[in-house]
């Protein structure tokens, strides 16, 4: 099953990147191309975008970090797209999603979708943007060394991915 996992760092606490994450009703201020309206309907959540109106839940656990996001099409059939925040040693967080292709999912469309969550990620730069002390350059050499490539890297926030093919 093809996957693609995508990581930002903060400057942010934690607690504070959770906060936000885990609360639905900001969704649609940084998952802009999947979440361009979040609207209740029976008393569910949905977000419409260019493929349709889709389900859309958050399940989040504050002491774990994670925040499970479930998409789909109908309620009973929602697909996980898991995530978690985790502290940083030197301060700050980070933030992790990973999205699967699903069965039958055409190639085109599961790229254009992790595309999209690309330029998402870079829009959780603004919330979180505050200087931290450590050095750019380092956390990005860091980085690179094990294999996943630097997207963006400003006002010290970077956002990383990694292409995973299986």
């Amino acid at each position: 099953m093809r996957h693609h996992t995508v990581t930002a760092t903060f400057s942010a606490p934690p607690d504070e990147v959770f906060a936000y994450l885990a609360n639905i009703d900001n969704l649609p201020n940084w998952a802009t191309d999947f979440a361009r309206e979040l609207k209740l309907v029976d008393g569910r959540h949905k977000v419409v975008n260019g493929l349709g109106e889709f389900f859309f839940e958050i399940d989040a656990d504050r002491e774990s970090g994670v925040i499970d996001m479930l998409a789909g099409p109908r309620a009973d059939a929602l697909q996980l797209f898991p995530t978690r925040v985790v502290p940083l040693a030197e301060g700050g967080s980070a933030f992790t999603f990973t999205m699967f292709q699903a069965p039958g999912q055409p190639d085109e469309q599961f790229e254009g979708q992790y595309h999209s969550l690309l330029r998402e990620f870079e829009n959780l730069e603004l919330p979180f943007s505050y200087a931290r002390d450590s050095n750019e350059r380092e956390r990005t050499s860091t980085v690179q060394r094990i294999g996943i490539r630097t997207l963006s890297c400003r006002r010290r926030n970077c956002v990383v991915a990694q292409d995973d093919r299986a």
